[in-house]
Formats: structure tokens, C-alpha cells, sequence
């Protein structure tokens, strides 16, 4: 094919093999013996549709994004941010609601007196629970906010920062807890 196409002959050998006038047996010979396939149709309602594609999505393999990839600062950093995130908000809304439904159970005073009656170590526990994602969001969001003013945007910057914002969160955490 590639050589009729060099020497210009495909438009001749198309048309002898494919004209009506000339050479009917040839153009018959030729569509005959491509093969044809017949396609089987059935209706289906709806929900067989549906099964049928749940079925085959079963099969189907899953991502294999945390499989292949090597955990690095980088993203481990920014999910841990948006979990610390997520966690404080709702520490703080549902600290707020309560509040807000029952001010006398959960003012100050009844607070600093619940905590003031437990076990030093649950005491250092929930400091070092409250204490860590705090400091970590807050490190990561100066950290954020660097690299908004374009500081630290290579490579080596970000992985130094990172260890930078660990270490800080290291010290802060344990600085807070035994306060």
C-alpha cells in the first residue's frame, strides 16, 4: 500500500477495483471477503442497565495511587493539614453549639472544673490531642502563606520548609503539653 501511495497508482487500483463498468466480479470478491460481524441486540429496562454497569465497574481495578507511589512530605503534608483543618473546625463549632444549647454545662467555669478533677495523664493526653493539630495548622498556614508571597516554591524549598514546620510542630506540641 505504502508503495502504490510513493508511485501515485492507489487513486487507479481504486478505481479498477471498486468502478461499477469494470471489473464486477473483482468489487465483489473484495466485499465478500471482508469480514462481517452481526451485532445482537436486546432491549433492556433501566435497572438491568444499571446492574449490568455496577457489575462490570466490580471488575474493574482500583487506582493504585497509594500502591506504586512512595510517600512523600509534600502530599502527606497537605493531607494532614486538611485533616488538622477539618478537626479544629469541628472542635470549635461543636464546642460553640454546645455552648450554645446548654450555657451552663459548658462555660468556663464548668469546663476548667471537669478538667481540673481528671488524671494528670489524660490531662497531658488532650493537651498533646489539642496541641498538635493546632500548632500543625498553624506552622503549615505560615508555611502557605510564604509560599503565596513566592518563597520556598522549589523543590528543595518545599521539602525544607516541611521539615522546618515538623520540627516546629515537634517542639510547640511538647512546649504546650507540659504547660
Amino acid at each position: 500500500m505504502l508503495s502504490t501511495r510513493a508511485l501515485g497508482l492507489a487513486p487507479s487500483l481504486r478505481q479498477a477495483a471498486f468502478s461499477p463498468a469494470r471489473n464486477h466480479v473483482l468489487r465483489n470478491v473484495i466485499r465478500s471477503s471482508i469480514a462481517k460481524r452481526s451485532i445482537q441486540t436486546q432491549s433492556l429496562k433501566p435497572e438491568d442497565g444499571t446492574t449490568i454497569l455496577n457489575k462490570q465497574r466490580l471488575q474493574r481495578p482500583s487506582s493504585p495511587h497509594f500502591t506504586i507511589y512512595e510517600p512523600q512530605l509534600t502530599w502527606v503534608g497537605s493531607i494532614f493539614n486538611r485533616i488538622t483543618g477539618v478537626g479544629l473546625s469541628v472542635l470549635l463549632y461543636g464546642f460553640s453549639l454546645a455552648y450554645l444549647v446548654a450555657p451552663g454545662t459548658f462555660d468556663s467555669t464548668h469546663v476548667i472544673e471537669f478538667v481540673g478533677g481528671l488524671p494528670d495523664a489524660v490531662k497531658y493526653a488532650g493537651k498533646f490531642i489539642l496541641a498538635l493539630p493546632f500548632t500543625f495548622h498553624s506552622f503549615n498556614g505560615i508555611r502557605h502563606l510564604l509560599w503565596d508571597s513566592g518563597k520556598f516554591l522549589t523543590v528543595k524549598g518545599a521539602y525544607s520548609s516541611g521539615y522546618a514546620v515538623l520540627g516546629a510542630t515537634a517542639i510547640s506540641t511538647i512546649v504546650l503539653m507540659f504547660q
